[in-house]
């Protein structure tokens, strides 16, 4: 039997594994997942977890379930590339004839100070719930500070004031504007939101050093009952140790047909991969399609084609509380109810696909 080894159950672990199990994998392999939690996590959600909003077996479903598929309870510590090996904290080491490397990313603190010991996350499902009972648990009245525009940012920021609307929420971030990566249309449109729900945007932070219940911004320091970092973030610390061709940003250059250069039984898929788009759930989904497609050509010895279409992506959907939102479908801008409906209807789709 050959074996298939894919670390992580994650948004691209999850379509490699359906789209091989539909097409029918061959008699010969095996394939062994590995992941830290028990079952499949809806990462896009964290925010709401975190917030408050929905409890967590909302937005989990079981792995597959299939005669040919292993599942691994456990955590990768490192991976031999040399010799097709995966060394894991509580069971024995793997060893692999393919392997799919899909261990997420972490939050990454730019080397400030304090910031990985003094703030919360939600780049996991663990850090997630200390997240969400850091904040479900604090005074009425309390200061609560989130570092970081981006979506995640904005999209727990709002969260929390749906559920914490006693709170006083303060809204870091380095530009002029929130989500400054976006169009100003909805840049503005999230940015008057905040300002009609009374959440405080501070605009041009530099945040210099993190101490316990003190963010230091320009040197100056804030006092606050809780810090939430969404600030970026980096490949998972196995994929950075990893002695393979990197870009600036950490994650993993690849071929067209998405394996390591010069290793074609190695592929990474999402946020530790190198593609010319910002790390999404979407993004992973359509990597994955293609990866299970070049594994079963190579499988069953077909001719690879002589390149894979072009990974186009349908448009990306943010919340602002339960009942507005904004994103950009089709590249035209998007705000309101139905931004928010059209989210909130995709994730019943995909947890309907997958449950």
């Amino acid at each position: 039997m050959k074996k298939l080894v894919i670390l992580g159950g994650g948004y691209g672990g999850m379509r490699i594994m359906q789209k091989l199990f539909q097409s029918g994998v061959p008699d010969d392999i095996k394939i062994v997942l590995v992941d830290k939690a028990p079952y499949h996590c809806f990462k896009t959600e964290f925010y709401a977890l975190a917030a408050g909003t929905i409890p967590d077996n909302h937005i989990r479903v079981a792995f597959p379930n299939h005669p040919q598929l292993e599942f691994i309870n456990d955590e990768v510590s490192h991976i031999d590339l040399q010799n097709n090996r995966v060394e894991l904290q509580n069971h024995e080491a793997i060893i692999y004839d393919d392997l799919i490397i899909g261990l997420g990313c972490e939050d990454k603190y730019h080397d400030i100070p304090g910031a990985d010991q003094y703030t919360y996350g939600i780049q996991s499902i663990e850090a997630t719930r200390q997240t969400n009972n850091a904040l479900n648990n604090l005074p009425r009245s309390s200061r609560v500070a989130i570092v970081g525009a981006g979506l995640s940012g904005v999209e727990i920021a709002s969260e929390l004031h749906e559920s914490r609307p006693d709170l006083k929420i303060f809204l870091f971030d380095r530009g002029k504007m929130v989500l400054s990566k976006f169009p100003e249309k909805l840049s503005k449109y999230v940015n008057d939101w905040f300002q009609d729900h009374g959440v405080t945007i501070v605009n041009y932070a530099n945040i210099t050093k993190v101490e316990e219940c003190i963010l230091y911004n320009h040197d100056e320091p804030m006092k606050f009952d809780c810090i939430v970092w969404t600030a970026g973030i980096r490949p998972n610390k196995v994929v950075r140790e990893l002695d393979v061709e990197k870009d600036e940003s950490g994650r993993v250059v690849l071929t067209p047909y998405h394996n390591i250069p010069g290793n074609e039984h190695v592929y990474v898929v999402g946020d530790c991969a190198s593609l010319p788009f910002a790390p999404s759930a979407q993004l992973a989904e359509a990597q994955g399609d293609q990866i299970a497609q070049v594994l079963l050509k190579r499988w069953n010895g077909e001719d690879l084609p002589d390149e894979l279409p072009e990974i186009k992506l349908k448009g990306i959907l943010g919340s602002l509380g339960k009942k507005q939102g904004f994103g950009l479908v089709a590249e035209r801008p998007l705000t309101g109810r139905v931004a928010r409906l059209l989210k909130s209807g995709i994730l019943w789709l995909y947890k309907f696909h997958n449950g």
